[in-house]
């Protein structure tokens, strides 16, 4: 069952030009567990009143536990994309260190499953849905020593700048033969190019890793345009739905 509590900010920085990244504690000093891959709701109210809430994926890189089992996390972390208008913008985007809000959770089931024995994962996303990759890190390192897994994140933006924790991904692929991390620009490249880069859309890259049910297992994460175009192309190579694992981030206002 999810618990209520309240998150002090602690400190928080620029990912983007519209992408804030966000460390919490929570103000009863208790850590959250949480599997990597959940997310959290922010719990506020309009200018009205009426109550609302907004859901954000843990960032927070967990441990190298196995996959199903809780970690504790003492600093909460999250990436908040900046909506025109929009009232969470308001709130988190102006909120100050030392500043509190009211949250729950974890919640969602978008985690890597210890049954999952397909040899390669395929791991699609936009925008801040590559934020439950990052919590995955340490599982996945586990996964690839031994020797026998292939991990490929595509991750889509329309431009460097947009790679939203990017470096950290190079770095974790600089170190980690089994893990391959495809920046997918779709309006602009880098100035100084990666062999990896690749131009064009996520759906659009993902045919050239041609996808098959026996040797992939895909998680599909962020914009809902991107999750059922690589949704339906994956059916097309033949993976089963049960092999697929969607979640959609809708902005709000």
């Amino acid at each position: 069952m999810a618990a209520h509590f309240q998150l002090r900010l602690v400190d928080s920085h620029m990912l983007a030009p519209t992408v804030r990244h966000l460390a919490f504690e929570r103000v009863d000093g208790q850590p959250l567990a949480f599997q990597p891959g959940q997310f959290l709701q922010v719990h506020f109210h309009y200018d009205d009143g009426v109550a609302t809430k907004r859901s954000y994926s843990v960032a927070t890189l967990g441990d190298g536990g196995r996959p199903g089992a809780p970690v504790e996390a003492g600093r909460i972390e999250i990436a908040v994309s900046y909506v025109e208008g929009g009232a969470a913008t308001r709130l988190l985007g102006e909120l100050p260190v030392g500043g509190v809000i009211d949250a729950s959770g974890p919640y969602g089931r978008f985690c890597l499953q210890e049954a999952d024995t397909q040899p390669r994962y395929l791991l699609l996303a936009t925008g801040t849905g590559v934020t439950p990759y990052r919590a995955m890190l340490p599982q996945i390192e586990k996964r690839l020593a031994s020797g026998d897994r292939e991990v490929v994140l595509l991750y889509g933006a329309r431009n460097e700048a947009e790679l939203l924790y990017g470096e950290q991904f190079e770095a974790f692929a600089q170190t980690h033969p089994g893990f391959i991390f495809h920046g997918c620009l779709s309006r602009q490249a880098r100035t100084v190019p990666r062999p990896t880069d690749r131009s064009g859309h996520v759906q659009n890259v993902l045919a050239e890793l041609k996808p098959s049910a026996e040797r992939d297992i895909a998680y599909l994460c962020g914009n809902p345009n991107m999750v059922d175009a690589a949704y339906a192309m994956l059916q097309e190579f033949g993976l089963p739905v049960r092999q697929i694992r969607r979640e959609k981030y809708i902005s709000s206002r």
